[in-house]
């Protein structure tokens, strides 16, 4: 059994789409290994996302992540890291497969209404940032 970290993003929040999310998360078998509602500062965003420091969208993504409730996840499943990226679909929903949660739920690039972990060394760090010391 993998774990793998979700973020159900502020947008999607805001949008009321929290349950039709956690809905897809059940019906794609993954089991909810924990959850956690809270609001990041802007420092807790600027640590989470500290490896894109220094490119264009770092700042905007900062503001926007720490904008609004969001909803933190571990999901449990054989192969949950890439089971839960198939799911989510490409960072730019343009470029997301008809039933990908980005296609159906995403505003655009940055609001793209979920995150995940892209593979189980970055899950662990990410399930420790929001379940451990780290937020």
């Amino acid at each position: 059994m993998e774990q793998t970290l979700a973020i159900i993003k502020p947008d999607a929040v805001q949008r009321q789409l929290v349950g039709v999310i956690i809905s897809e998360i059940e019906m794609n078998r993954f089991a909810i290994g924990a959850i956690r509602v809270l609001r990041l500062s802007a420092d807790q965003a600027a640590r989470f996302y500290r490896e894109h420091q220094g490119k264009p969208f770092y700042e905007s993504l900062v503001a926007y992540m720490s904008s609004g409730q969001l909803f933190s996840l571990v999901l449990e499943r054989d192969q949950a890291v890439d089971e839960w990226r198939r799911l989510m679909g490409p960072t730019d929903p343009a470029k997301a497969g008809p039933l990908t949660l980005r296609r159906r739920f995403a505003i655009d690039m940055q609001r793209n209404s979920v995150h995940g972990a892209d593979s189980p060394a970055t899950a662990a760090r990410e399930i420790d940032f929001f379940f451990g010391e780290g937020a």
